[in-house]
C-alpha cells in the first residue's frame, strides 16, 4: 500500500510525504492532486484522477478494447499469476494498468488513455497493449490527438515474450498516427521505465514530463544487478532528461490542464480574415536607402536588435516551446516550438543570441551545436506530419565551429536539415533578421519565401574571416563586406531575398517593438499567400528556386 492508502485505511488525518518524509495534512494534500505543500513532490494519482484532473467535466466515455489471453504462460512464482491479477483488481477496481477514453479538453476532441502504477507496477502486458493500441485505433478513426499519461516499472514479466511484443504493437499503432497526421503527446508520471519508456512514451510528437518524474529503460536496481553501476542523484530525472534533449519541457500537475489544452488547440485551424499587407516588405532595389556593407554589418550586430524570443512575444500570439533533440541535448542557441500567427497553427524556429554578456554566453552567442540543427529537424517534421508553415528566424554567425561539435556530426547535422527542408511538404518563410552566417544560416533558411531585414546581412562567410583568408588582414573586413554583397539591397537585386521588412527609422535596436510589428506583417502576407499553394507546387518552386542559383538564365533548362 502507499503511504497515503496506509493514512487513509488507518483513519488518519495526517501523512508523511513520500518525497520529504513532512507531515502533511491529507485532506491539502489531495486537494492539491497529491502534490507536497512542503518539497512540491508529485505523488502518484490513480487513473480515474487523472481523467478528471485533464478533461472537461462529464466528456469522458470509454474506450472498449479486445479481450486478451488472461495467463498466457500458465506463470507462477511465489503465487499464480492469476491470483495477482484477481487482487490487482479487487484493490485497485480496474481491468487492467491502464484506462482509456475518449472526452475533450478545452473543448477539444482527444482520446485520453492513463496508466495506473497501483495495477502491478503499471507494467506493460497483453491487456495494456491492447488498451493502448485500440485508444491509438480511436485517435486515428476519428483524427483525435491522442495523450498518454504513463507510470510503469516495465514490461510484465508473468506474461514474458507476449510482454515484450505490445513494445512493437503500441509503436506501430503510434506510426499510423504519424502516417495520418494525428497529433501524439505523452506526459511522464513518476516512475516510467522499462518497456513503456521505450515504446509508446518517447515515440509521441510532444513528451511533457511531470518535475522529478524518472524515465529510463533501464531502472536504478537492473543497472546495479547488470553492470554493477550506481546511478548519480538526479540521473533518469525529468530535469536531467530535459537538459539532455530528451523531453520537450517540465510542466507542474497545476498548469498540466492548460498546457495541454494549448497543444492539442494546435490542431485546431481558427484563421482571422486576412487584409493583404501591400506594403509590408520591399520588393524593388532601387526603394532602399544606400548604405554602406560594413555599415550593415555593424548595425546586424547590436545587441539592442530583437531577438528571436523577442519577435516571437510581439509577432505570435502564442508560443509553446519545444525542447531537445531525442537523442542527448538540448541546445540553448536554437529555439523551436509552435505558435499562432493570427490564429494560423505555425511551427516557428530560429537561432537565439542575447541583450546581455550572460545571456550570449548561456545562448553560446546564438552558433548552434548539432544537437541544435537536429531539435530543429525534430519540429520540421512535426510541422510536415501536422501540415503547419514553418517560419524561420536566423540570426547567427554561424554554426558552432568547436571541437565538440565536429566530434557530434556538424557538417551532417547541417546537410540533413537543408535535405530535409528542401522537400517539406508544407510553406516554408526564412527571415534573415541579424546575421545570416554561412552554412549555420543556411540550415534553416531552404525556403520559400526568403525575407532580410533592412539592416541584416547574408554571406558565404564573415567579412573578418573572409579579409584574414584573402587579404590577410583582418582589418579590411569593411572592403571584404562590400565584396561579398552582403546588405539586403544586393541579397534583393542577386535573388537570393525575395523582398526586404523595412526597419524603423535608425534600426530595429532603436524601436524593437516597432521591428517586430513590421516583421509580423510581413511573415502575415507571405504564410497566407503560400498556404494556398499545395505541397507539389511548394516543393517545385523550392526545387526551381535553389535550382537557378549561379546559372546564367538563358543556359537555365527545366530540370
Amino acid at each position: 500500500m502507499t503511504i497515503l492508502e496506509t493514512a487513509t485505511a488507518a483513519g488518519t488525518s495526517w501523512m508523511l510525504c513520500p518525497g520529504c518524509a513532512a507531515m502533511i495534512y491529507v485532506k491539502r494534500y489531495e486537494r492539491a492532486d497529491r502534490v507536497c505543500p512542503e518539497c512540491d513532490n508529485h505523488g502518484m494519482l490513480t487513473a480515474d484522477q487523472r481523467i478528471e484532473l485533464l478533461l472537461d467535466p462529464g466528456s469522458a466515455e470509454p474506450v472498449d478494447y479486445a479481450e486478451t489471453l488472461s495467463d498466457p504462460l500458465g506463470f507462477t512464482d511465489s503465487r499464480p499469476y492469476p491470483e495477482r491479477l484477481e487482487q490487482a483488481r479487487d484493490r485497485t477496481g480496474m481491468t487492467d494498468a491502464v484506462r482509456c477514453v475518449r472526452g475533450t479538453l478545452g473543448g477539444t476532441p482527444v482520446v485520453l488513455a492513463v496508466m495506473d502504477f497501483r495495477f502491478l507496477g503499471g507494467s506493460l502486458g497483453s491487456a495494456v497493449g491492447e488498451a493502448i493500441t485500440a485508444a491509438a485505433e480511436a485517435a486515428l478513426a476519428e483524427r483525435r490527438p491522442l495523450i498518454l499519461v504513463t507510470a510503469s516499472g516495465g514490461a510484465r514479466m508473468q506474461e514474458g515474450i507476449l510482454a515484450l511484443m505490445q513494445m512493437a504493437k503500441t509503436s506501430r499503432a503510434l506510426q499510423r498516427l504519424d502516417e495520418a497526421g494525428v497529433l501524439t503527446v505523452s506526459v511522464i508520471s513518476d516512475p516510467t521505465y522499462g518497456g513503456v519508456a521505450a515504446s509508446f512514451a518517447t515515440s509521441t510528437d510532444v513528451i511533457v514530463a511531470e518535475p522529478g518524474a524518472r524515465l529510463g529503460f533501464a531502472g536504478p536496481r537492473v543497472i546495479r544487478q547488470t553492470i554493477g553501476q550506481t546511478l548519480p542523484p538526479g540521473f533518469q530525472t525529468a530535469e536531467f532528461l530535459l537538459e539532455h534533449g530528451i523531453v520537450d519541457m517540465i510542466c507542474h500537475r497545476s498548469t498540466l490542464r492548460d498546457r495541454l489544452i494549448r497543444l492539442v488547440a494546435m490542431t485546431v485551424r481558427s484563421a482571422r480574415p486576412y487584409s493583404n499587407d501591400a506594403d509590408a516588405v520591399i520588393t524593388d532595389p532601387a526603394a532602399l536607402p544606400v548604405v554602406d556593407s560594413w555599415e550593415r554589418v555593424r548595425a546586424a550586430r547590436r545587441l539592442g536588435r530583437p531577438t528571436t524570443l523577442d519577435h516571437v512575444a510581439g509577432a505570435f500570439e502564442e508560443f509553446v516551446e519545444l525542447h531537445g533533440d531525442r537523442m542527448s541535448a538540448d541546445c540553448p542557441a536554437m529555439v523551436t516550438g509552435l505558435a499562432r500567427l493570427d490564429g494560423v497553427p505555425v511551427v516557428v524556429l530560429g537561432t537565439q543570441k542575447g541583450h546581455t554578456a550572460a545571456e550570449l554566453l548561456h545562448r553560446n552567442y546564438g552558433m548552434p551545436i548539432p544537437a541544435g540543427y537536429r531539435k530543429a529537424a525534430r519540429v520540421l517534421r512535426l510541422a510536415a506530419k501536422l501540415g503547419l508553415p514553418v517560419v524561420t528566424l536566423v540570426d547567427t554567425a554561424g554554426a558552432y565551429p568547436g571541437i565538440a561539435a565536429e566530434e557530434q556530426g556538424q557538417a551532417v547535422a547541417i546537410a540533413e536539415n537543408l535535405k530535409l527542408l528542401a522537400g517539406l511538404p508544407v510553406p516554408v518563410v526564412a527571415v534573415i533578421t541579424g546575421e545570416g552566417g554561412s552554412g549555420g544560416a543556411l540550415a534553416l533558411a531552404v525556403a520559400d519565401r526568403v525575407l532580410v531585414c533592412e539592416n541584416a546581412v547574408y554571406s558565404v562567410i564573415s567579412a573578418e574571416g573572409c579579409a584574414s583568408i584573402l587579404w590577410q588582414d583582418g582589418a579590411e573586413a569593411p572592403r571584404a563586406a562590400r565584396a561579398l554583397r552582403v546588405d539586403s539591397a544586393a541579397l534583393l537585386e542577386l535573388g537570393i531575398a525575395d523582398a526586404v521588412i523595412p526597419e524603423p527609422e535608425g534600426g530595429a535596436d532603436q524601436h524593437p517593438a516597432a521591428a517586430t510589428e513590421l516583421l509580423r506583417r510581413a511573415l502575415r502576407q507571405a504564410v497566407h499567400e503560400l498556404r494556398a499553394w499545395s505541397a507539389t507546387d511548394l516543393i517545385a518552386h523550392r526545387h526551381a528556386r535553389f535550382r537557378a542559383f549561379g546559372v546564367a538564365r538563358n543556359d537555365l533548362q527545366e530540370n
